[in-house]
């Protein structure tokens, strides 16, 4: 407990509402997440999860309430924010022309990534597409174009790393390597918040579980 007081808290959400209209989708949501500690955020489908990952990270704008990453307000165009946050909560648009390895090399020296080689080398094989490397995005399996998502997150500078639904398009040894690479992340004092559908993935980085919409339908 001591420890985790002592942590700095990277994400902070104050009173997040989102309406479309007269429907309400989140109202009065509240969060806050410290380095090394992990959120799953679950409930029922239209429960809201993706709203509030999409506000989180910039994608959406709330209705009201505030969101800070690292005592910064959300702003997607802050690159002191871009720096902060990676994402992946929505299918990615790959550059049809640009290979696997091109992909992830143009994303860690657009960030400006020391030593990118290298690091686009380790990513390639923890998400196990060394094989594929030189491929293109579109002769890919939809598991494999998951795992090329989630190394586009794992190649880019980052302290909150948001994830909506990681385990699609993933089987279990899929969904098992992804517990140990976010826990990995964790240990080092990376802040993660996901919306999940599977409790094998919520356990393994222990994340505390945060729900919404109640327990309607």
């Amino acid at each position: 407990m001591g420890r985790m007081a002592s942590r700095k808290t990277v994400l902070s959400v104050r009173d997040l509402s989102k309406h479309y209209g007269e429907h309400v989708i989140v109202d009065g949501f509240n969060l806050d997440v410290k380095e090394g500690e992990a959120v799953a955020l679950t409930g029922r489908n239209g429960a809201g999860k993706s709203t509030v990952l999409r506000c989180l990270v910039g994608a959406d704008k709330p209705t009201s309430g505030t969101v800070e990453v690292c005592g910064m307000p959300m702003r997607e165009t802050n690159p002191d924010i871009r720096r902060n946050v990676a994402t992946v909560i929505d299918d990615l648009d790959f550059f049809p022309d640009l290979s696997v390895v091109e992909h992830l090399d143009l994303l860690a020296r657009a960030h400006g990534q020391e030593e990118p080689d290298a690091l686009v080398d380790e990513v390639l094989d923890q998400v196990q597409l060394v094989p594929q490397a030189g491929q293109l995005p579109g002769t890919l399996s939809s598991g494999q174009r998951r795992r090329l998502a989630l190394a586009t997150a794992f190649v880019r500078p980052r302290r909150l790393l948001v994830l909506d639904e990681p385990e699609q398009r993933l089987d279990v040894e899929g969904i098992a390597w992804l517990g140990r690479r976010l826990r990995q992340d964790l240990d080092q004092g990376l802040a993660v918040v996901m919306a999940s559908h599977e409790p094998s993935l919520v356990a393994a980085v222990r994340a505390r579980e945060v729900e919404l919409g109640g327990a309607r339908g």
